[in-house]
Formats: structure tokens, sequence, C-alpha cells
């Protein structure tokens, strides 16, 4: 067994989730030349041929040789494919498998998955390690989309892909937050967690105000255009060293239009910047600056998960914790821009169903969220089997929060805990500020 393994789902359930995740695996490469596969030799990006077979690998190497004590399907898996021994560099070197022999690869490992749930329910471990292999995989899918917008490949076409819904228009104000003591993180009666929500613990929160939607692109558009990026005055030291070896000026796709102001590059189209749809593609340094520019600062991640999860209360707030801000039923389109519902962003007003108690919107989904938080463990803190999960980049990564557009509803909760170094603009990251104390 493993550490807090979830219990038994029904066997159709997980097999229609294995099923779901490798469709859209396949959904978001199978339009790309070979060319377009391998790609060029980025420090942020993997070569997609690669990561198809890693996403298999990593399927078989826990649900298959881990839990079921099976021999390895191809005996080069491991020295191809584990990302934990495989440097990052010589990805493009490796001697690949072709196209066709790795979508082989994964239709194999994904069918001998399939034939251990039939006709069976799965044990506590097998559930635990198909879970972790469909939830790696639904990751995998948003980094293909961020890989897509980094290149410049036009966007992927997914069954799930529905027209953008009517504009919203932009949301102001604060949520008034009350302080008190906070039970931060998983409780362990949650069905599957990863090691780095473990577990629930009390942290102390001061009263605080919070914005009710993420920044827009008109409001950081204001501060590019205050000469937000050039003043010196707004960035940290190493913000400032990150700008100036990257010649920033401005949000990393967009650019200035005579004819319409800025504009913004979507995957292969540049459009017109919209002014209610949150910022994107912008790191914490550049977030931490535009919060100095406009006298806010961003919230802690416990400040977020209380604006998220708990409800107002006569003592301050109720020491029940909301799964989800709206209450503990699952996301819905209605709720939640996830699973690329919408095809992309909707406006900061869009979902007001999915509205937090305090009144805080979007906070699951449409855009991850930069905290000012690092990345750091919880109190009493143990790795999980997939021990290079989160223990390696602890210190050295920052919190972000809420899940994004191309996020899978099934993945994430109000616990949930994403992070990335503070330079990366790649990720579909914006922010919510507070107030100053």
């Amino acid at each position: 067994m493993t550490p807090n393994s979830p219990k038994p789902r029904s066997a159709r359930e997980l097999a229609d989730w294995v099923r779901d995740a490798r469709r859209a695996t396949e959904a978001l490469v199978a339009d790309l030349s070979g060319e377009q596969l391998m790609g060029p030799r980025l420090a942020i990006v993997n070569p997609l041929l690669w990561e198809i077979g890693h996403i298999a690998w990593f399927q078989e190497r826990w649900v298959l040789r881990h839990a079921n004590r099976r021999s390895p399907i191809r005996a080069d898996g491991d020295a191809l494919y584990d990302s934990a021994n495989v440097p990052h560099d010589t990805r493009w070197d490796l001697p690949l498998p072709s196209r066709g022999e790795t979508l082989a690869y994964v239709t194999m490992v994904r069918d001998q998955v399939l034939e251990r749930l039939e006709g069976r329910t799965p044990t506590g471990e097998e559930c635990y390690f198909i879970l972790l292999s469909v939830f790696h995989e639904d990751m995998h899918a948003e980094a293909f989309t961020m890989t897509r917008q980094i290149l410049g490949f036009p966007a992927a076409r997914l069954q799930e892909h529905k027209a953008l819904g009517p504009t919203a228009g932009p949301l102001a104000g604060d949520a008034e937050v009350p302080g008190g003591t906070f039970l931060l993180g998983s409780p362990p009666d949650e069905p599957f967690v990863f090691d780095n929500e473990k577990w629930v613990h009390p942290v102390e929160v001061e009263p605080f105000a919070i914005a009710r939607a993420p920044v827009t692109q008109a409001e950081f558009a204001a501060f590019v255009d205050d000469g937000g990026y050039r003043r010196h005055a707004y960035w940290s030291e190493a913000g400032r060293r990150w700008r100036e070896s990257e010649s920033a000026e401005h949000p990393v796709y967009w650019r200035r239009a005579e004819s319409c102001g800025w504009q913004r590059r979507e995957f292969d189209q540049w459009v017109p910047v919209e002014p209610h749809l949150p910022i994107v593609n912008v790191n914490w340094f550049e977030a931490e600056a535009y919060c100095r520019w406009a006298g806010r600062r961003l919230p802690t991640e416990a400040e977020w998960e209380v604006a998220a999860s708990t409800e107002p209360d006569p003592r301050g707030f109720s020491p029940h914790k909301r799964r989800f801000p709206w209450g503990d039923d699952p996301p819905t389109p209605g709720r939640a821009n996830l699973d690329w519902h919408a095809g992309g962003r909707l406006d900061v007003g869009a979902l007001p169903s999915g509205d937090s108690a305090f009144g805080c919107r979007q906070m699951i989904g449409n855009v991850w969220e930069w905290t000012s938080s690092d990345f750091l463990p919880y109190p009493g803190f143990a790795a999980d089997p997939y021990k290079e999960y989160s223990q390696p980049w602890f210190g050295t990564h920052k919190v972000l929060r809420g899940g994004c557009w191309t996020t899978r509803a099934r993945l994430l909760r109000n616990t949930w805990r994403n992070f990335y170094e503070p330079h990366r603009r790649d990720v579909w990251a914006g922010f919510r500020t507070c107030a100053k104390r």
C-alpha cells in the first residue's frame, strides 16, 4: 500500500479516466509534423515525441511494473524516458522510436492497464498508482498546450473545445477577509493528494483585503504604458537581473501595433489585446513589479486558500473548508473555465456562480495565480513514492494556485499547489492582488 491510498474507485471510472487522458494526449499532437514533434532545443520545453513516450513510460513504470510487478515492455524504456535520470538537454539526441512506434507503445501500455481493470475492483494500491498516472498525464496535457503556444503552433482542436462565451467585462473591488487560525493544506480524508499538500496544519492569518478578480490585460497594459518595465523602483534586485537578461519591456507574447495598440499572440494568430481578459504569461517578477506600481501586493498562499475555501462566521471565518470556492460539488463549465471548454480565457467578470463565499471570482480555472509564497514543505513532510514530484523543487520555486483553462477539472481543489521558478513566463499564469496592510 501507499501513503494515503484512496478508497478503491470503480473499475469503470478508472478505465474511463485512463482512456480520456490518453485521448487528450493524442489529440494535442495529432496535427503536428515530425519536425514539430521534435521542435527546437529550449530549456522550457521537451521534444514532444519524447514527452509522449515519457507519459506512457510513467504509467507503465508505476501501474504495471511497480503495482503489478510486470516486466518492462521496452528494454530501453528507462534509458529513454526516465526524466529523473535523462538530462533535459540530451532528450533531443536520444535514439527515440519513430512516431508510429511511439504511438504503438502508448497504446500497448494503455491497453495493459485497462486489462487490469476488467471484471475486478482495483486494490487501494492499484487505484493510487492509476490515479497518479492519469494526473501526471493531465499535467503533461497542459504542458503540451504551453509548448504549442511557446513555439507558435496552431491551437489544438479538441473534442471539448467550444466557442468562447459572451463578454462579461471587469469585476472591480476587494473582498474583506477576517483573520484567525486557519487550517492550511489537505485533510487526510481527501481521496488523493500529492505529497506537498500533506497535511492540514494551523497557521495564523491576519485580516486582509483581496481583489475579487485577477488583474486584467487592460490593467497590466496601464503598467506597461506607464514605463513599468523601465522603472527600477518597481523591481526587486532579482527581478531587475531577469528583466535585463531578457531585455523585457512588456509581456512575452505582446507587441505594439500602430493601427490598434497592443496585440498578443494566441498560438499562431495575432489578435488585439482584450481589455477584460485576465493577464496571462507573466512571471512572478512581473507580477511583483506590477504590485509595487499599483501600491498592492501578492497574496500569500495561506491568504489565497482562506479566500477560496472558508465562509464568513461571527468569529471571523468558519472552521469548515470548502473543497472548491463555491462549495463541495465538482466543477462545471458554469462555475469554472477548465478542460479547454471555452477554448481560451474568459473575461474576469464571467462565471459568478463560481464565486467563493467572500465573493472572489475564478479562483479555480481561467488562469493560474502567482502567490508571494516560496514553495516549501508543510510540517512533517514525507515524500510519496514518486519522490521527484515535490522535494527537489523546495526553496527554488514559487507557489501558484487555482488552475487555468487548460487544466483538467479532476485534478483540482482549493488545496492544490502548483509551483514554478519565478522567471517562467510560459505558464498559463496571471495573478490577483491584495491591499497593503
